[in-house]
């Protein structure tokens, strides 16, 4: 008598999908998730310490204005960086492999990111995070697209959800730590005249993710898409390393649909770039403009000033990655039931909204706490749906490459941003006084309409798997 073979269990889904995930694939997870959560640690130690930083080499004022024109320009300086690293190493990682580049873009950024703390002019300081953005853009590729093709199709969106939520948590380190350092100079911990000050220690701790290295080079190995890819490719003629280089990049940007989905992709990403980096993550400084008045009012002065402006400043960057933590396992859910596309369009509206309100209307430290938060929700939230939907828009063959140009070449454009933030509060809106940097964030919320454009023209790819 025969017996029937036992019929398979249909996969799990939703969040329930991460039950299918083997040891292995959640020891890929937790790896990725460090390398990215160190390298969003860093990105904030630059949002936080670049003001003071620049005061210190510049000897004037945080609040002087020609501290905040280089404070964009610095912005901008290392959006570039992150622009051409974010590429390079983007088609590095389709033609070496995804663990070698993420080994190597974790290495640089570590690197520079600790050169930070010895700078003693404006120009060197920005030379450092422009080759400390060359490490930052290639790392977030690297990462997304190991994890994308190491886990199953049915748990993909929902882990790679949670690993761009993560990054929360390199995110909030970085405020905790500057409101400890500001609580300790406030205390009188860091002499004024003294060379080690909160924002150097800041750059010093940064060199930390120089300890993935060495688990991130033995301890992973390249999944097996990517594997069988390039052993196909080895049966045929064997280009030299730079024809390899030059062939995929000419390869997505010649063949269709990969080459609209780059450009569009571009256009997607760019959006939210420029909305975080020209705006958002100015939070900090416009928190300061809010309340140093008060403060001093309070009879605060000198270092006490100093601390207590550099603990808000922490305060409003804790706040704002809370809600993105939020926002961006919101996203997670909501794209599960509509769609890729929707999701995109649901939130670039509540981004734009958001950030014009708590640029308009924050005066006040109650502000900070439901404001800020709000905004971080909106904004973060389309970063979740970045991590989501990119891997899913390119075949193995130029998965890294296509995945990294759209996430990180629309940072060449986003590298205007903060110098338009810094132009329209200097020369556009200058009559306007202290409120002047308050029109220039709300003016350059036009941005989100760039996103919600584009959309239209990209597929949805909500429950299908990668294309090969």
């Amino acid at each position: 008598m025969s017996v029937d073979p036992p019929v398979p269990s249909p996969p799990r889904t939703g969040w329930a999908s991460l039950k299918d995930l083997t040891r292995y694939q959640w020891f890929v997870f937790v790896v990725c998730c460090l390398a990215w959560d160190l390298d969003c640690m860093d990105q904030q130690l630059f949002v936080l310490a670049r003001d003071p930083a620049l005061a210190t080499v510049m000897q004037k004022p945080a609040s002087d204005p020609q501290v905040g024109s280089y404070a964009t320009y610095a912005t901008s300086v290392f959006l570039i960086g992150w622009a051409i690293g974010g590429i390079g190493f983007g088609v590095l990682g389709d033609r070496l492999g995804r663990v070698k580049t993420l080994t190597m873009t974790i290495g640089l950024y570590a690197l520079f990111t600790g050169l930070s703390a010895l700078s003693t002019g404006p120009w060197d300081f920005m030379a450092y995070r422009l080759l400390t953005g060359l490490g930052v853009g290639g790392a977030f590729a690297s990462a997304v697209v190991l994890l994308a093709e190491t886990v199953p199709n049915n748990a993909r969106p929902y882990i790679l959800g949670l690993f761009q939520a993560s990054s929360v948590l390199g995110n909030c380190s970085a405020a905790l730590l500057n409101m400890y350092l500001g609580s300790l100079q406030k205390g009188g911990a860091f002499p004024a005249d003294g060379w080690l000050l909160p924002w150097r220690v800041m750059f010093l701790i940064g060199i930390l993710p120089g300890i993935l290295l060495v688990v991130v080079q033995f301890s992973l190995r390249e999944p097996e898409k990517w594997k069988a890819m390039r052993e196909a490719e080895a049966l045929g003629t064997r280009p030299s390393p730079w024809q390899a280089f030059f062939g995929t990049l000419v390869g997505i940007f010649s063949t269709s649909p990969w080459n609209k989905r780059v450009l569009c992709g571009l256009l997607l990403t760019g959006a939210g770039v420029i909305g975080l980096w020209g705006i958002a993550f100015f939070s900090p400084r416009l928190v300061q403009l809010a309340l140093e008045s008060t403060l001093a009012s309070e009879g605060l002065s000198g270092d006490q000033l100093k601390g207590e402006i550099g603990w808000w400043r922490g305060v409003a960057s804790l706040v704002q990655n809370g809600g993105a933590f939020f926002g961006i396992f919101a996203f997670s859910w909501v794209t599960g039931i509509v769609g890729r596309r929707p999701t995109f369009a649901l939130f670039f509206v509540l981004a734009m909204l958001s950030t014009a309100g708590t640029f308009w209307f924050l005066k006040t430290r109650d502000d900070v706490f439901w404001m800020i938060p709000i905004m971080g929700f909106c904004q973060l939230a389309l970063f979740g749906g970045y991590a989501i939907y990119l891997p899913e828009l390119f075949p193995t063959k130029y998965r890294s490459t296509g995945t990294s140009f759209c996430y990180n070449a629309g940072r060449l454009v986003a590298a205007l941003g903060p110098a338009a933030l810094g132009q329209l509060t200097t020369v556009v809106f200058a009559s306007h006084g202290a409120d002047a940097f308050r029109y220039a964030g709300v003016t350059m919320c036009s941005i989100f309409l760039v996103g919600l454009f584009v959309l239209p023209f990209l597929p949805e790819t909500k429950g299908k798997p990668l294309p090969e």
